[in-house]
């Protein structure tokens, strides 16, 4: 049994106008399963599919106070493209953003609802990710979280430093998931987390239970799916299999 990395959800004041964004962003396509959410995948994506990791985007009316623990990096292809790149986001209506990044070789930007994102210069690694290179996750323990993660779902580890751990699909396709050294302590809820999924014919409550075995932690609410925490407090969501 395990367990891959489906989508991030992003809580929103206005999920259509920051959707609308974040497909323009990325050249994806729109559509909404209901009231308050909006999802992004690319244009005649077959979901659930590693080539991309989605995005759903979910109506909040809690406003954001802190950084976020979780953020994308978008790939770029050289120099010039990288600075198109920000050009364009920035008429799209991100802002600068300065989260202590100092003189550094990529763009953090804001998108209009203040979450941090990156846009990197270019890297040989994520050539062929797509537009997203990476999903990145603020910790305090790296190898911890490549231990706990490297089990929890079937992605490959790449890499793991105590700065830095670093994982992708095993069919080698898609943005990469980093967990990334950080100081910074997590308060509150986050406001982007990882949504997994088990498998086409697993078993939804032995797969919650395996996380479990593994460090992970229950939150319980009522909803139709399963919410836990991984070691280091960030909540994600395991959906029902697909």
């Amino acid at each position: 049994m395990a367990t891959r990395l489906v989508q991030i959800n992003m809580k929103a004041r206005d999920d259509s106008a920051l959707g609308d964004f974040w497909a323009k962003a990325l050249g994806w396509g729109v559509s909404s399963e209901e009231p308050g959410v909006t999802n992004l995948e690319p244009e005649g994506f077959v979901y659930p599919d590693p080539v991309a990791v989605c995005i759903d985007l979910v109506v909040s009316t809690e406003p954001k106070t802190v950084k976020n623990r979780v953020h994308v990096d978008l790939a770029t292809t050289s120099a010039a493209h990288q600075a198109q790149v920000v050009a364009r986001l920035t008429d799209l209506g991100a802002t600068p953003a300065d989260v202590g990044q100092g003189d550094v070789p990529w763009t953090v930007l804001a998108d209009p609802e203040g979450n941090e994102f990156c846009v990197l210069e270019p890297r040989p690694i994520y050539r062929d990710t797509g537009p997203i290179a990476a999903v990145v996750v603020d910790c305090t323990d790296p190898r911890a979280m490549a231990e706990f993660w490297g089990q929890a779902t079937d992605w490959v580890l790449h890499e793991v430093t105590d700065r830095q751990a670093v994982l992708r699909s095993a069919k080698g396709v898609g943005p990469y998931l980093e967990f990334i050294r950080t100081p910074d302590v997590k308060t509150g809820w986050n406001r982007v987390h990882l949504d997994v999924r088990p498998y086409p014919g697993d078993d939804l409550g032995a797969e919650a239970a395996r996380l479990t075995a593994l460090g992970a932690t229950v939150i319980d609410l009522d909803v139709p799916w399963t919410v836990l925490a991984d070691p280091e407090g960030n909540e994600f969501c395991l959906l029902t299999p697909a």
